[in-house]
């Protein structure tokens, strides 16, 4: 019983904070604050956080799938393994693959301000990260539900 509570913890921080910084805390960072640079780098900040976070919760609950549940076969752990898996690698696609390109799309700005290009490709990156972080999030619903 203690591993299932456990996994419960991990699941309810993970996604409980997932939803929050992503669909809380920063639209309402880019709502409230006038300087958007100003909020788009606290907004950064704070999914660097969400995304060390992601990769600490998803190692712990893979390896919590080593120990067995009572009332819980072997199958029904590795459909949560494969969420919890497909959940981590949203974050390695999306945080650790994309966002650096982003970065240095930003760097290269001259005086601070990207050429219609580079606008376009940061767009472009700044879509396919948020479709990840979407994909994600459902897949966190997902694991709530299935753990329950």
């Amino acid at each position: 019983m203690t591993v299932a509570r456990v996994r419960m913890l991990l699941v309810t921080l993970w996604v409980g904070s997932l939803w929050t910084i992503g669909y809380v805390v920063a639209p309402t960072l880019f709502a409230t604050l006038a300087d958007r640079v100003l909020a788009g780098f606290i907004a950064g900040k704070l999914f660097r956080i969400e995304a060390w976070l992601s990769v600490a919760c998803a190692i712990a609950l893979i390896v919590s799938f080593k120990w067995p549940v009572e009332g819980r076969d072997t199958r029904a752990r590795k459909h949560l393994l494969w969420i919890v898996s497909g959940m981590l690698a949203c974050t390695l696609l999306g945080y650790f693959s994309l966002q650096p390109l982003m970065a240095a799309l930003k760097e290269s700005a001259v005086g601070g301000v990207m050429d219609a290009a580079a606008r376009s490709r940061f767009g472009l990156l700044h879509g396919v990260a948020s479709v990840f972080y979407l994909i994600q999030s459902i897949l966190g619903g997902f694991l709530v539900w299935k753990l329950r």
